[in-house]
């Protein structure tokens, strides 16, 4: 059975892993909706790097590496690099970063070319996850084949990367959760970490929105089955504080 855990209060990881029962945890390492870095070193960062308790970073929500204005792509590249300095500090097995978004009209390619470029100037040892979203027409990493296109034009480059699967966006984005794991495990090779969110959406909505497990509209089982056969550690992202968290890993667990 695979890790299964939460993302958690910046604050105290390690009690919140323990309210939630949860074996692995992710946090953000600064504010998710602000442009400023983190903070200097954190004051339990060898506790982190001890527990035995595996830690993941989310990287802030501002990033876009695909971005058509290039003052945002060279600040999301510099944000993203202070980051992986930070997550290595606490030896995080991961930074996930969102596929963003290209300008309206703007070629497609244009979105795995940036990528490419942001990620040859990146020197970290700690391995960027890449993360699918739920949709909309300039999203670089939404369905399948726009996955497939950004992990191909990836190849090679010297920083490690991985791919973070999200069941909600994957079914906002039109996808099957069950079929598109399977396909994306066949072109990618393996998927790193699995952030297991049930929608408040209907299929192919395109809305970013997390619910419960099972109280959403992705089907149940097929939610439990795209775990199984990611075969990653996974954390929810569900609404509520520690209880509500706990039920979701607890109804997970049940299933697995």
């Amino acid at each position: 059975m695979p890790l299964l855990g939460a993302h958690v209060p910046t604050a105290d990881p390690l009690g919140a892993a323990a309210e939630r029962d949860a074996e692995v945890v992710q946090i953000f390492l600064s504010s998710p909706r602000r442009w400023a870095g983190p903070n200097g070193p954190r004051a339990d960062a060898e506790a982190l790097r001890t527990s035995g308790v595996p830690l993941y970073v989310h990287s802030p929500y501002l990033l876009n590496l695909a971005s058509p204005d290039p003052t945002v792509r060279e600040r999301s590249q510099d944000l993203l690099a202070q980051t992986c300095t930070a997550a290595q500090a606490v030896d995080a097995r991961g930074v996930v970063v969102h596929g963003g978004q290209l300008g309206k009209g703007e070629d497609s390619e244009l979105g795995p070319a940036r990528w490419r470029a942001a990620l040859a100037a990146l020197e970290t040892e700690v391995p960027v996850l890449i993360e699918d979203t739920a949709g909309g027409p300039h999203a670089v990493a939404s369905t399948v084949e726009r996955i497939e296109r950004l992990w191909t034009a990836l190849d090679g480059l010297g920083p490690p990367i991985g791919f973070c699967l999200d069941t909600c966006h994957l079914h906002a984005a039109g996808e099957d959760v069950v079929a598109g794991t399977t396909r994306l495990l066949a072109t990618l090779g393996r998927i790193d970490l699995v952030h297991v969110n049930d929608s408040k959406d209907v299929h192919g909505s395109g809305r970013d929105r997390h619910e419960n497990l099972g109280a959403g509209a992705i089907d149940a089982a097929a939610l439990a089955e795209a775990v199984r056969l990611a075969d990653a550690p996974a954390v929810v992202e569900t609404p509520g504080g520690a209880a509500q968290q706990a039920e979701d890993i607890a109804w997970l667990r049940a299933r697995l």
